[in-house]
């Protein structure tokens, strides 16, 4: 059974790593760093200043925040599998992965094109933002500064667990495979247990915002509340790589629940959001999460 899963995952999925880099536009100060310690007495040095070499703008932080909506996008569309970065990717997602992939990448870029262009005039600015800190040796040219942006993915095939190809004896090739085996079965169930956690967050929060104040009166929520979930039942529908009936079952529950209903009818009718409870609630009850 432990085979068949791995030559299943294998197959049906593969691993991908995304890395986004940007430039920091922080500098260590080490003058101030020693003055300061100086002023306070200190016997060693107690702390580092790191300065903002674009203080008073705020055309970094948008792309920083973008950098961070991208990273949060690809943990959303895969499951964990290895510490080092590595994330398990359906094949049955892969298309779509792609397709939206280029578009955040479109953005990222059109962001940095943008501040590239703006960022002799943010030099200038700079220089009367922060005053006797200004130290024009510290910014890079334009150009420079625009290698230090981009978002690189690579994709890699998943391990068979039992393919390990090295002259040693059988007995302790066979004790190495097992090894694998067992650390490819924590991967899979651990990537599983994470889909089954998103259902679960996702019904609990459903759960208790359509479930009215002590007052009678429904509570507020916004329309991510029923996009968030319609978006969870058709990933899982690539998540689920063991086929899990019950994870099915659930999926499938939740989707009848909503797919007559929108915020707006949720906010409107006590009718509606009362059904859509309950259903939710036959769900958490149900299954063990």
């Amino acid at each position: 059974m432990q085979q068949e899963n791995t030559m299943s995952i294998a197959s049906s999925a593969m691993l991908v790593e995304m890395s986004i880099s940007t430039w920091t536009a922080r500098k260590l100060d080490k003058k101030v760093s020693t003055q300061v310690d100086f002023d306070k007495g200190t016997k060693t040095r107690a702390g580092n200043y790191n300065k903002n070499l674009l203080a008073g703008t705020g055309f970094l932080d948008t792309i920083v925040k973008y950098a961070a909506t991208a990273r949060a996008w690809h943990l959303s569309q895969t499951l964990p599998w290895s510490d080092n970065g590595l994330r398990l990717l359906p094949m049955s997602n892969f298309l779509t992965y792609k397709s939206q992939l280029a578009t955040l990448e479109k953005n990222y870029m059109a962001l940095v094109d943008k501040f590239i262009v703006a960022y002799p005039n943010l030099v200038s600015a700079a220089a009367f933002q922060l005053g006797e800190l200004f130290d024009r040796s510290e910014y890079p040219e334009a150009d420079t500064i625009a290698r230090k942006f981009k978002i690189s993915v690579n994709y890699l095939p998943v391990p068979m667990a039992g393919d390990f190809r090295v002259d040693i004896g059988e007995e302790a090739k066979a004790e190495i495979i097992a090894s694998c085996e067992g650390v490819y079965n924590e991967r899979l169930n651990n990537a599983m247990k994470d889909a089954w956690t998103r259902l679960h967050e996702c019904l609990m929060r459903m759960s208790e915002r359509l479930a009215d104040n002590d007052k009678g009166e429904k509570k507020i929520f916004r329309d991510s509340l029923v996009e968030n979930a319609v978006e969870l039942t058709s990933l899982l529908k690539h998540f689920n790589l063991t086929k899990d009936a019950n994870m099915e079952q659930a999926r499938t529950e939740l989707e009848n629940a909503i797919k007559n209903h929108d915020a707006d009818d949720l906010r409107e009718s006590f009718v509606a959001r009362e059904a859509v409870k309950n259903k939710v609630d036959a769900i958490l009850g149900k299954f063990n999460f």
